[in-house]
């Protein structure tokens, strides 16, 4: 019994890499594009529509991945810049997945950096319903920027009151008999919020938290 056990883990954990518990997240994929103008790299960027989710924020072509879709987080990322930014698909190189940033929000992000096959924006045919504005900003900014930074207190509560004004226990902690504690709100660590003023528009979030850990990529070990 426990040789058959022992080889059955061995097979089920041999390949078992990534996030404990992906699916319970918001699961997106992005791409992080590269442009070449003017012999110089730029990022590219999208202003979102304002009327869809999260509106007039800066972020990355990407979406929410759908496992229904038969598709892995790789062509998540393709499909929805194809989508969004009017691009061509066989435009779209792609270098390599940077991994994957789960958020206090539980949100997860894979994203793939690529190099966009086009001489300047104008080249794009953009969603007007999901995208307002693209604009790229020089890579060379980011790599001699740093962000600025900030923080939030991240808070965890067991209830919340609905629109009826009725209280609505998310948690039953007395039930199961936890601490009085957990009955109650409780703080949990400070989320760090990074910052970059551009010239064009200010990339922050997880957007910025992108652009961060690409740069970091970039720049010699410290």
């Amino acid at each position: 019994m426990k040789n058959l056990l022992r080889e059955k883990l061995k097979i089920k954990l041999k390949n078992k890499h990534g996030v404990l518990g992906k699916e319970k997240y918001f699961n997106s994929a992005v791409l992080v594009p590269l442009i070449k103008i003017n012999d110089e790299w730029h990022l590219l960027f999208e202003k979102r529509a304002n009327k869809i989710r999260q509106g007039g924020e800066v972020s990355f072509p990407g979406g929410e991945y759908d496992s229904k879709d038969n598709e892995n987080f790789e062509e998540t990322a393709i499909r929805e810049t194809i989508e969004e930014l009017g691009i061509d698909r066989n435009k779209i190189e792609i270098i390599g997945s940077m991994g994957t940033l789960i958020t206090p929000m539980g949100v997860s992000v894979d994203p793939f950096v690529a190099f966009l096959k086009i001489k300047v924006p104008d080249e794009l045919s953009i969603d007007k319903n999901e995208v307002e504005k693209i604009f790229t900003i020089p890579l060379s900014f980011f790599l001699n920027n740093e962000p600025l930074k900030y923080f939030v207190q991240v808070e965890v509560k067991p209830s919340v009151t609905n629109e009826k004004g009725e209280t609505v226990e998310l948690l039953p902690a007395k039930k199961f008999g936890l601490p009085e504690r957990y009955s109650k709100p409780w703080r949990g660590g400070r989320h760090r919020i990074l910052v970059y003023e551009t010239d064009e528009e200010t990339v922050w979030g997880i957007t910025a938290e992108l652009v961060f850990e690409f740069c970091k990529l970039l720049k010699p070990e410290s």
